[in-house]
């Protein structure tokens, strides 16, 4: 495989050039520039699709990117779509071949020739199975490889010859070269795409917040599929929105069906987001199915996010305290999520509260079911991106999904609100956040961490206050009554220790009346608690005769 980089260079500044977007032109055959200004966002779009496939795709992965870009943009990259016309069967054969473990003809007993889907990356085909079964059949283009290494060749030279000016640093371009990279890579490898899609149908299928015989994903047989290959369950349905529904639910009406549907699409998707922290990144909706049978399928899970237990914590954190209009916590829980766009550039905290506070006057008044929540989230990455903040780029996947969804639900059945969906996942969600997933491994450690500060809290105190009665000290320092001291430090560490305890018992019983299944249990669960009581009202006591 020879990559040429130099020749498509070239073409890329013709291109450029041909769209008199002068400042990268220049930068890239004079080295500098005396004019900094970016395309307009058709004029950018345009630039992409006459680039080709690769930049198309670069431009739809800018699109989940608000922390970057203003809105304008965002809106006009979201519609960038590969309109790539397919392949013959002829060219695309030998490519099934070679990655088959058998000759074709021993395991399918009909390929339909004509593409159903094409992209940039790969078509797909209607096949049967030697067993009768029906399958889809993803097949990657002939040397599409060798066109991404040379798409991906020119855009790191362009990144890097941009990293030392203001663009360069402020938007990190050699960083963003490289995730896209990975992420073309990724999708360059069917493998991983099928890991993807096993582990969203098993989440849906162990998932008690929405109906599984309602919401399907596709199997995927395993032994057929390769790097370049995908054999899924062929589906047979069509788009959501194009669909002729059939009444086919407990009330046996089309109206109906459509509020059923829609409720439990949002929920299978709102437990992607809030508890499983896994989900798919791009449910528009040709991503989402009408089946025959009246299900509902959600299709390529090609893109898909990611969301830690500490992120999703912290953005519940941020949703409430929108949602209490409290704009100077969601400048707290904005700092501890962003890490700084220029670290040379200092943060202001009180600009940061001012935007949020801008931002929470839209949304008096508004009802929930105004409320959009996909919008709220590219807003907080937008106010981020303006105060030198650059947020973790999953929650820009997680705006466009949700944006997507909202969009598609609304326009499927506009009487489904997606925050009255959100209220029964609630209760799992904090009790996920309060116990995790494990609840008993999660209160032993909290047992093990609380004797651990119980025992070095005490001698902690004890060398600190030796240290401090040290000579070395009185050298720099000068205590007096330094016995006050100890005694009001002895103290402090005393009742911390006690609030622990307290904390610990009252967790305790909490967790055994929410699991007790015997009146033993019961009472040693009433027990706990009054023995909290009795010792948290002892300490506000002994707090208050102390007036301090």
């Amino acid at each position: 495989m020879t990559i040429n980089p130099q020749a498509r260079e070239r073409e890329v500044i013709a291109i450029l050039l041909k769209h008199g977007w002068e400042y990268l032109h220049q930068m890239l055959t004079l080295g500098q520039s005396e004019h900094h200004y970016a395309p307009m966002p058709e004029i950018l779009c345009s630039i992409l699709i006459d680039l080709g496939p690769v930049y198309i795709k670069f431009g739809q992965l800018l699109s989940t990117r608000p922390d970057l870009l203003p809105a304008t943009y965002i809106e006009s990259l979201s519609h960038l779509q590969s309109n790539v016309p397919p392949v013959d069967w002829e060219a695309i054969a030998p490519v099934l071949q070679q990655n088959l473990p058998r000759p074709i003809e021993d395991i399918f007993d009909k390929i339909d020739p004509n593409a159903i889907a094409a992209g940039s990356i790969a078509q797909v085909h209607r096949a049967t199975l030697k067993d009768g079964q029906q399958v889809a059949l993803k097949i990657q283009r002939a040397g599409i490889e060798l066109t991404v290494a040379e798409d991906m060749a020119v855009l790191k030279r362009i990144a890097v010859r941009l990293s030392g000016t203001e663009m360069g640093k402020r938007y990190n371009l050699v960083s963003l070269a490289d995730e896209f990279a990975q992420s073309l890579h990724n999708e360059l490898n069917f493998v991983q795409e099928a890991s993807f899609t096993e582990r969203l149908r098993e989440n849906l299928a162990k998932g008690k917040w929405c109906n599984s015989q309602r919401i399907t994903v596709p199997k995927v047989y395993r032994e057929l599929t390769s790097a370049k290959i995908l054999v899924l369950e062929w589906l047979d349905g069509t788009s959501l929105l194009k669909a002729e529904l059939k009444g086919k639910n407990s009330l046996g009406n089309i109206e109906s069906e459509r509020h059923d549907l829609t409720r439990h699409l949002f929920r299978a998707f709102l437990q992607q987001y809030v508890v499983d922290g896994f989900f798919h990144a791009d449910p528009h909706p040709g991503n989402l199915f009408y089946l025959q049978d009246g299900r509902a399928a959600i299709l390529d899970c090609g893109m898909m996010g990611t969301l830690n237990p500490k992120l999703r914590e912290s953005l519940v954190e941020l949703l409430l305290a929108m949602l209490d209009f409290d704009a100077e916590r969601c400048a707290q829980v904005t700092l501890q999520l962003a890490n700084p766009l220029d670290s040379s550039q200092p943060i202001n905290l009180r600009q940061l509260q001012t935007d949020y506070d801008n931002l929470l006057k839209k949304f008096y008044g508004l009802s929930l079911v105004d409320l959009k929540l996909g919008s709220a989230l590219q807003d907080i990455l937008q106010i981020a991106h303006n105060n030198n903040l650059r947020m973790p780029s999953n929650i820009g996947l997680l705006a466009k999904s949700i944006t997507n969804l909202d969009g598609t639900g609304r326009a499927f059945d506009n009487s489904v609100n997606i925050w009255d969906e959100m209220k029964p996942l609630m209760s799992d969600m904090f009790q996920q956040q309060l116990l995790g997933h494990n609840p008993m491994q999660a209160m032993l450690k909290t047992g093990l961490e609380l004797k651990q500060l119980y025992l070095k809290a005490p001698r902690q105190v004890e060398f600190l206050l030796e240290q401090l009665s040290n000579e070395t000290f009185r050298l720099n320092i000068h205590l007096q009554d330094l016995n006050a001291l100890r005694t009001t430090l002895e103290d402090v560490s005393n009742r911390l220790t006690s609030g622990l305890i307290i904390g610990s018992l009252i967790i305790g019983a909490a967790f055994i009346s929410t699991n007790q299944s015997s009146p033993q249990l019961l009472i040693l669960s009433n027990g706990l608690f009054a023995t909290a009581s009795l010792l948290g009202l002892w300490l506000v006591f002994t707090i208050l005769r102390t007036k301090r």
